[in-house]
């Protein structure tokens, strides 16, 4: 039996960048990329890729990897790695999103260790936000805790909510020492059961109107423990997000 396994969901059709799995960056596919770092946490016993393409399937499997195949109805990355997860004799499940080509190792140890706590059902990361730009951006999640490191709330708006300092959203600013947001890092551990049950629960409205499926877990009363991480990464999400990437490779390796 496998103590943390992580499952990377994969899927062909993103509405941005269609065969973005398989996508290369120095010379290797993106999933091979997320695949090699997942393998290489100290935490992990196993590492599986959930798909629906054939293509991307025969790729993992190409270069060694172990893979599912999965539905291609599924609404979110998280219930596609519910379904591979009902095969894999594990206690916990790391989902790290298959765009994460330069995920450290470390962070995905880091999930893994949140669990611990026995009043956590899932785990994630956060880091602080250094720029007014992310922090008024839609697409960079943002996420507060409570004094025990659980969340309350994610959003795609600014929170918390400095109510004396941003009197004016286009005119706020960093200066203040106690202005404190954290950015929201998108992987996700689960203990096994609780990830199967998650699966089961119907969309909330808080999810529906974020597109935050974490949401979902909160309005069910999960208990989602958060760690500020030191650690960075950057998803690709688009054609651009990979020849910047490729760029900074070709400048820093």
């Amino acid at each position: 039996m496998h103590r943390a396994a992580v499952v990377i969901p994969a899927r062909f059709n993103s509405r941005r960048f269609p065969g973005k799995p398989l996508a290369t960056l120095k010379g290797k596919s993106l999933i091979q990329h997320v695949y090699e770092q997942a393998s290489a946490a100290k935490l992990i016993n196993a590492v599986f890729v959930a798909t629906d393409n054939e293509r991307i399937f025969d790729t993992v499997t190409g270069f060694g990897g172990k893979a599912f195949m999965t539905s291609s109805s599924h609404a979110c990355g998280t219930d596609r790695v519910a379904e591979a997860a009902k095969h894999i004799d594990c206690d916990i499940i790391i989902n790290v999103q298959g765009d994460e080509p330069f995920i450290k190792p470390e962070m995905i140890d880091e999930t893994v260790r949140l669990l611990d706590d026995e009043k956590a059902s899932m785990s994630t990361l956060a880091r602080k936000i250094a720029n007014l730009e992310e922090i008024l951006s839609p697409n960079v999640v943002k996420v507060v805790m409570d004094d025990e490191g659980f969340a309350l709330y994610f959003s795609r708006s600014p929170i918390p909510y400095y109510r004396d300092e941003w009197a004016d959203l286009n005119n706020i600013t960093l200066t203040s020492s106690h202005v404190v947001v954290f950015r929201h890092i998108g992987i996700y551990g689960f203990k096994k059961n609780a990830l199967i049950n998650f699966s089961k629960t119907r969309q909330s409205e808080l999810e529906t109107v974020e597109r935050l499926e974490q949401l979902r877990a909160i309005s069910c009363g999960m208990k989602i423990k958060v760690k500020e991480t030191h650690y960075d990464a950057f998803g690709i999400d688009t054609i651009d997000d990979l020849k910047r990437a490729e760029e900074w490779l070709n400048l820093y390796s």
